[in-house]
């Protein structure tokens, strides 16, 4: 019988209550697994590095870079890394292509299934 390896993801949002909203969506999401969670720009480019997640999610807005800086220093230097973009605003879809990010989505709408539909059009 073959393991199964987790997709390894990594949240990145300075609100801990939409810390604790992803460590649940990602809890729900078979196949999925929480690998760490930043508080800042800085600090989600540190733990891309050192977690080497596949999917990482990030916060429009961050306190010490946006998420669209944040998500264009991920994918330059990892292109393979997925990364989500949200807010609690209404997203232009074009703002996922500007930064490099999969997809760009309004926080509301991050679930298992959003979560596994992303990973499975850029990641598999």
């Amino acid at each position: 019988m073959t393991a199964v390896v987790p997709v390894l993801v990594l949240v990145a949002d300075d609100q801990a209550s939409f810390r604790d909203v992803m460590r649940d969506v990602v809890a729900a999401a078979p196949g999925f697994e929480l690998v760490g969670e930043a508080k800042s720009g800085d600090e989600a480019l540190e733990l891309v590095e050192e977690l080497a997640p596949r999917v990482v999610i990030v916060d429009k807005r961050m306190p010490d870079a946006s998420g669209m800086e944040i998500c264009r220093a991920i994918t330059d230097r990892h292109p393979d890394i997925v990364v989500v973009i949200c807010s609690v605003e209404d997203l232009d879809p074009r703002l996922a292509a500007e930064c490099g990010a999969a997809r760009a989505v309004h926080k509301q709408h991050l679930s298992p299934r959003l979560l596994a539909d992303v990973w499975n059009t850029h990641g598999a």
